[in-house]
């Protein structure tokens, strides 16, 4: 059976998922990445070194956000929301969601401490002066779910 998943199945499944995607256009190229993320107060919070989806994020802040959960080919849940990036550049703001960060991915991390590209890591010098991080959030105007079971 097919069927729409309802506001509260929405927020849930934004919720307890940790990988989605981030669809971006600019300069008439579209691109789709997928981003480690956390979800709380209508944001999808995340990070990313300087490349293409910053770049391209900055020129067009209008995104499409997907997250799912498949279980079989015939047992899925699907959310696509779309949004506004915003940059965070105020220093505790971004210090809290990169612990929210964190905090949320580090269940499914192997070797967690070793992740220097994530700004997580033992040794603050081993992220270097190469990675600079951007910390971002997606404020989300419209949601919609579907689900198959």
């Amino acid at each position: 059976m097919l069927g729409e998943l309802s506001e509260k199945e929405i927020e849930d499944l934004l919720t307890e998922q940790v990988i989605g995607r981030i669809a971006c256009y600019a300069d008439g190229q579209l691109y789709n990445v997928p981003i480690n993320y956390v979800y709380g107060e209508g944001y999808v919070y995340a990070h990313s070194a300087l490349g293409k989806k910053i770049a391209m994020m900055r020129k067009n802040p209008e995104i499409c956000f997907e997250v799912d959960n498949i279980e079989s080919v015939f047992r899925w849940k699907s959310v696509i929301a779309w949004g506004r990036f915003e940059e965070i550049t105020d220093i505790e703001e971004k210090q809290m969601v990169m612990q929210r960060l964190i905090h949320r991915i580090m269940p499914f991390a192997n070797n967690a401490p070793d992740h220097p590209s994530h700004g997580i890591t033992e040794n603050e010098s081993d992220i270097g002066d190469k990675v600079e991080l951007i910390v971002y959030k997606i404020a989300l105007t419209q949601k919609t779910g579907r689900f198959e079971n």
